[in-house]
């Protein structure tokens, strides 16, 4: 297969493949300042809006995995198309939806475009660029999916200021035509002639297995892990995938080589990513709570401010495969989390008192920390695949990731409840107010608003800071942890630096 060298062509390609992944960020966080919107627009209740929500992020997740194995097979550039025109057209349905029904289908259709533009526009990267210049290539693909999730909330903040509920979605459609436009005239094609197909069983019990499991996780913050609706699908799901891979190891051409386990970049890195991913989900799920509830600002400009965070991410990420080639790949990725860990420590040290200006310091460690730590390791463990099957990769990982950050959200979530609800003052409450103001710091707000209870929203808000305060105090902990484990496991150097140097002593060695 051919590598695309020394022509500025290959980074406008990778311009094409962020602008594909930015709308995946972008939709994963602008829908959630809408839900009040559409609650009364479209007369939805709590069930409606759950569904509105999960329906991407179940498909999304179930489907990341065939994704990646189905464009190895039938070409990657062509799948991409095919992802992008499919969120294209269900962007516009979602739109001009006339009910929950009709909502609900066209996101369902949009996480079937989403699975499939995350790993295969991933692993378009390898065939574009060489190992010399990957890491740099995936640091901008990190950050255009990164770059989405604040711009979610200012965007619809603003839109549904402006304009009807239906623009939230239509904004999807300038950014996805004009990547559709770019892959189709700038990517190559690639695809892996000895490609497996898709075996019917593995593809079902992979696709229900991780289906169901993210559908109980997502469901315990709400439910309870001890509720049918989360155990029976966890365990479910868990029996599912187990089978999965009982066949895969069984398999004379199994659809995913879980061999890639035995590789300790391949395993440890992938732990590594799964843990920056959880965390990440983690803390934009609090922050956003923080700086509305307890600092007071609109949605608006909460995403503005959470901006620190992405501006940290991208100064990590373009820096760190400098980093790499002077300290090793261990190290970098090593110091990265034990940086990541410093600014959850810091975040952790957040009163009830604190301004922005105390979380602009945090936002922008964490930030680093997540640019330093998640490129490079997902460029180590891309470079543990065989180009021919980087759909496969990356397709695994990206559904690793997304079970992480669905984990992520589930127990740092209810870690945050229970510490919230414990330092939460309601005993002067009647008891439908205090099981409302228990159940969120929003829903606090609102009561505390209704009974002109200043106290209720004081208590609200010291209550949440010291939630949130425990959740990044755990954060901190988990990085060290698995900084430890990566400085133990990791070896110094990935195969992509060795093979860059390799590459480079080759070129010495010509002109001399």
């Amino acid at each position: 297969m051919e590598t695309v060298t020394l022509s500025s062509r290959r980074w406008w390609s990778l311009g094409a493949l962020a602008l594909s992944v930015l709308v995946i960020g972008l939709d994963g966080t602008i829908l959630n300042v809408a839900l009040p919107t559409l609650a009364v627009e479209l007369n939805a209740g709590t069930d409606d809006l759950q569904w509105i929500v999960d329906s991407y992020l179940i498909v999304l997740a179930a489907l990341m995995l065939p994704a990646g194995l189905l464009g190895d097979r039938i070409g990657r550039k062509r799948l991409l198309l095919i992802g992008l025109t499919i969120f294209l057209g269900a962007s516009v349905a979602a739109a001009f939806a006339g009910g929950t029904g009709a909502l609900i289908a066209a996101r369902t259709a949009m996480g079937v475009g989403a699975a499939i533009i995350m790993p295969v526009s991933m692993a378009i990267l390898p065939s574009i660029f060489g190992p010399a210049e990957r890491g740099r290539a995936i640091a901008v693909w990190t950050a255009g999916t990164a770059l989405g999730l604040p711009l979610g909330p200012v965007l619809g903040g603003y839109l549904l200021e402006h304009y009807w509920w239906g623009s939230v979605f239509l904004i999807n459609v300038p950014v996805v035509a004009l990547a559709l436009g770019a892959a189709a005239v700038l990517l190559p094609e690639s695809r892996d002639p000895d490609a497996k197909g898709l075996d019917p069983l593995g593809t079902v019990l992979a696709v229900t297995g991780l289906g169901a499991l993210i559908f109980g996780v997502i469901q315990s913050p709400t439910d309870g892990w001890t509720a049918p609706t989360v155990y029976v699908p966890v365990i479910a799901g868990a029996i599912a995938l187990a089978a999965f891979v009982a066949i895969q190891l069984r398999a004379r051409r199994p659809m995913v080589e879980l061999s890639l386990f035995a590789d300790r970049i391949f395993l440890w890195g992938t732990v590594g990513a799964v843990f920056v991913s959880l965390a990440l989900v983690g803390l934009l799920f609090l922050v956003p709570q923080y700086l509305q509830v307890v600092l007071g600002y609109g949605t608006l400009a909460t995403g503005v401010r959470l901006i620190p965070l992405i501006a940290g991410l991208m100064v990590g990420g373009l820096t760190a495969d400098r980093l790499v080639a002077r300290f090793g790949f261990r190290a970098v990725v090593t110091a990265g989390l034990l940086v990541l860990a410093t600014g959850f420590g810091l975040g952790a040290l957040t009163g009830a008192e604190d301004g922005y200006g105390q979380a602009v310091r945090w936002l922008v460690v964490i930030g680093l920390g997540v640019g330093l730590t998640l490129p490079p390791i997902m460029d180590a463990v891309l470079g543990t695949v065989p180009e021919r099957s980087a759909g496969a990769g990356s397709g695994l990982l990206q559904a690793l990731r997304q079970v992480g950050g669905a984990f992520g959200v589930a127990v740092l979530g209810s870690l945050l409840s229970w510490a919230y609800a414990d330092r939460l003052d309601v005993a002067q409450l009647p008891a439908q107010a205090a099981k409302v103001a228990e159940e969120s710091v929003a829903g606090a707000a609102t009561v505390a608003q209704r009974l002109g209870d200043g106290e209720l929203l004081s208590s609200a808000q010291t209550a949440f800071v010291h939630g949130m305060s425990v959740v990044m105090l755990a954060c901190a902990i988990g990085a060290v942890l698995v900084a430890i484990l990566t400085a133990r496991f990791l070896p110094g150097r990935a195969r992509t630096e060795a093979a860059a140097s390799k590459n480079e002593d080759h070129e010495l060695s010509g002109v001399a």
